[in-house]
C-alpha cells in the first residue's frame, strides 16, 4: 500500500485514464508505480462516460493498492477557461482585489458560479501578468464526486495545460529558446509556449477523436470500428508522393487523417501569431510533441513538414527517477504521454513554476473545518462547562421533551407512506446504476479483447508464419494435463442470434491460446514467440504457490507445442503450432 508521504497523481483524459504514485528522495521526484487504461471517446456515448471513468479509476486505484488516499488530479484543457491578464505595476497587498475585479471582467460566467484561481507570472518587465484559470462549480463538483465515489480523496485540482507547463519547466530547467509543446489528446490539443520566463497556452478542440469521427463519416462505420482502423492501420500521409508508396487502403486512410490534421496546423500558426503579438514572444524555434495521439505514425514528420521546424518527442521523465516496481523499458516507450502526471507530481511536491488549485466545494468545506479546529475545540470546552448548568434544568425539561416526542411520533406515522415511495425510487435508481456499471464493465472488457487481438496480430510479421486462431481461456496452469479451460461454447456457431457464446460456468479469461501454421523452419515460430515477449498484454511468468510464493519465468517449452516441419512431398504445405500464454490483466466475462 502506498504510504502517507506518497503523491498520488491522476490524469482524467477523454480517452486515457492514468495514475501514478510519486515520492521524494534527496529532494528529487521518484515514480514508484504507474498504471493507465483507456475508454472509448465516442461522442455518441457521452452519457456512459461517467460510469466508465469511475470504473477505470477504481481499477487503477485497486491495482496500485492506494486505499483511501488523497489524489491530485488534472482537468482537461477543454473543460477549463484560461486567460492571461496584464496589470499595472502595484504592490502585492493590492493584487487580490484587482485580480478579482479582472476575473469578473474576463470569466464569461457569473463569478459566484465558478471556481477559479490565479498565479502571478514572471515576465522580466515592469508590467505584472497573471494567469486566471476557472471552471464552472457544477462541473467541478460533479467530477470531484466521481473521484470521491472511487474511494479516493482530493488533495488538489489543477488544469492539464498548467501541469504540462510545470512538467516542461521541471525537466528542461535551462530552457531559454522559444519552445512550443504540442500535446495531442483524444478531444483536445494543448499548445504550451515557453520562452525565457514567458508562458502562454491555448487549447484547441482537435484531437484523436476528430480523426476517428472523420474516418467513421468517410466509410460509414461506427466510431468503435473507425477507432480500431485508426489504431491498427492509421498513419499520416506525407507530401512528395508518399501516398503513392503505400497500398491503396492505407493511402486512403492516411489521406483522411492528413486532411483532418490540417486544421491543427492552421490553429498552431494562428496561436504562434497570438503569442508574438499579444505576449511579446518570438516564433518557436523548438517544437516538442506529446499526448496519447502522438503515437500516430508519421505525425511527427507531418508536423515537421507543415511547421518547417524539427520536432522531438517531449520527455517529462528526464529528471524523474524510476522506482524498483516500474518497468523502465515499457515506461520509456510511452513517456511522452505522462506530462500531466509528472506535472501533478511536481505541483504536489511544491516544485512547480505555476501553482493552481481549483478547490471543489466539498474539499473547501473540509479545509474550512480543519482551519477552524482550534476555535471548535474552544467551543467544545465552553460546551462542557454549559453542560453542567444544563443538568440543573434537566428535570424540568423532561415533561416538555415527552410532549414533543409524542408530536414527532404522530408526524412519523404520516410520513410512512411517502417514505415507502422514496424507498421504491431509490431502489430503482440503484438498479439503474448497477445496469450502467454492467454495461461499462462489458465495454471495458470488449476493448481489452480488441486491444489484445490487435497487439498479438501486430507481432505476426513473417510471411512464413500464419495465425489461425486466438482463443481467450481461463484456469491457466503451466503444468499438468489440463493447462487451461475453454470459456467459449463449442457449439456457439450454431447458437441463435442474441445468445451468449460463453459457457454457463465461464470464468474470467487469464490466458490466451494462439494457434497457427508455419512453412518450413521452426525458428520462425520461436522468433515470433520472442517478439510476443515484448507484448504489453501478455506475461511470461507464473506465481508458484506454497508457503512462500515466487515468480517463475516460463520457458519456451512450457508455452509452445510445435510439430515438426512437413515435407512438401507428402502433399502438405505447413505444420501446426500452438502457444498458451497468461495475460497480465484478466479479461472479465461477467
Amino acid at each position: 500500500m502506498a504510504d502517507t508521504q506518497s503523491i498520488i497523481a491522476l490524469n482524467i483524459g477523454s480517452q486515457r485514464i492514468s495514475m501514478g504514485v510519486f515520492t521524494t528522495a534527496k529532494n528529487n521526484l521518484v515514480l514508484k508505480s504507474y498504471r493507465a487504461t483507456s475508454i472509448l471517446a465516442d461522442p455518441a456515448t457521452e452519457a456512459a462516460r461517467i460510469p466508465q471513468v469511475q470504473l477505470a479509476i477504481k481499477e487503477l486505484a485497486k491495482s496500485l493498492k492506494l486505499g483511501s488516499q488523497k489524489a491530485a488530479y488534472a482537468l482537461s484543457g477543454q473543460s477549463v477557461f484560461i486567460r492571461f491578464v496584464k496589470l499595472p505595476p502595484l504592490e502585492d497587498e493590492g493584487m487580490d482585489e484587482l485580480v478579482k475585479f479582472e476575473a469578473q471582467q474576463n470569466v464569461p460566467f457569473p463569478i459566484d458560479e465558478v471556481v477559479w484561481d490565479w498565479e502571478k507570472l514572471e515576465t522580466g518587465g515592469i508590467d505584472t501578468e497573471v494567469i486566471l484559470v476557472a471552471i464552472k462549480s457544477e462541473s467541478l463538483n460533479d467530477l470531484n464526486a466521481v473521484v470521491s465515489e472511487t474511494g479516493l480523496g482530493t488533495r488538489l485540482v489543477d488544469s492539464a495545460p498548467t501541469t504540462l507547463y510545470n512538467a516542461l519547466r521541471y525537466n528542461y530547467p535551462d530552457l531559454q529558446e522559444s519552445t512550443l509543446l504540442i500535446d495531442v489528446g483524444a478531444k483536445t490539443s494543448n499548445l504550451i509556449y515557453a520562452e525565457g520566463s514567458k508562458f502562454f497556452t491555448r487549447s484547441v478542440a482537435i484531437g484523436g477523436a476528430v480523426l476517428t469521427s472523420a474516418i467513421a463519416k468517410e466509410y460509414g462505420v461506427s466510431f468503435a470500428e473507425a477507432e480500431n482502423s485508426k489504431l491498427t492501420n492509421g498513419l499520416v500521409t506525407l507530401g512528395g508522393g508518399h501516398a503513392a508508396q503505400l497500398d491503396e487502403t492505407a493511402a486512403a486512410l492516411g489521406t483522411i487523417i492528413r486532411n483532418s490534421l490540417t486544421r491543427l496546423t492552421a490553429e498552431i500558426q494562428r496561436t504562434n501569431t497570438l503569442f508574438r503579438s499579444q505576449h511579446g514572444g518570438s516564433a518557436p524555434t523548438r517544437v516538442m510533441l506529446a499526448g496519447g495521439s502522438a503515437n500516430l505514425p508519421y505525425l511527427k514528420e507531418f508536423l515537421e513538414e507543415k511547421l518547417n521546424l524539427p520536432v522531438e518527442f517531449f520527455n517529462p521523465l528526464q529528471r524523474i527517477s524510476a522506482g524498483k516496481g516500474v518497468d523502465v523499458d515499457a515506461l520509456a516507450s510511452e513517456a511522452h504521454t505522462l506530462g500531466e502526471l509528472v506535472g501533478l507530481g511536481v505541483r504536489a511536491a511544491e516544485k512547480a513554476t505555476v501553482s493552481i488549485d481549483l478547490v471543489p466545494d466539498a474539499v473547501q468545506a473540509q479545509r474550512d473545518i480543519t482551519r477552524r479546529k482550534p476555535a471548535l475545540m474552544a467551543a467544545a470546552a465552553l460546551f462542557l462547562a454549559g453542560l453542567g448548568a444544563w443538568a440543573f434544568f434537566k428535570q424540568t425539561s423532561i415533561a416538555a421533551a415527552n410532549k414533543h416526542l409524542k408530536g414527532l411520533e404522530s408526524e412519523a406515522v404520516e410520513l410512512q407512506a411517502p417514505a415507502a415511495k422514496i424507498k421504491t425510487v431509490l431502489k430503482k435508481e440503484l438498479e439503474s446504476k448497477q445496469l450502467i456499471d454492467s454495461y461499462a464493465a462489458a465495454e471495458n472488457g470488449r476493448l481489452s479483447l480488441v486491444n489484445l487481438l490487435n497487439d498479438i496480430s501486430s507481432h505476426f510479421a513473417s510471411d512464413q508464419v500464419w495465425l489461425t486462431e486466438i482463443e481467450p481461456r481461463s484456469g491457466y496452469n503451466p503444468t499438468g494435463d489440463e493447462r487451461s479451460k475453454g470459456i467459449i461454447d463449442e457449439s456457439f456457431t450454431s447458437l441463435v442470434n442474441g445468445k451468449s457464446p460463453l459457457k454457463k460456468d465461464a470464468a474470467d479469461a487469464n490466458c490466451v491460446l494462439i494457434k497457427g501454421l508455419y512453412r518450413k523452419d521452426q525458428q520462425d515460430v520461436y522468433a515470433l514467440l520472442k517478439e510476443l515477449r515484448n507484448s504489453e498484454h501478455l506475461k511470461f511468468t507464473w506465481t508458484e504457490g506454497g508457503r512462500r510464493p515466487k515468480e517463475i519465468d516460463l520457458t519456451d517449452d512450457q508455452i509452445m507445442k510445435i510439430e515438426a516441419a512437413i515435407d512438401d512431398g507428402e502433399g502438405k504445405y505447413a505444420a501446426p503450432f500452438e502457444m498458451l500464454i497468461p495475460l497480465k490483466t484478466p479479461i472479465s466475462v461477467k
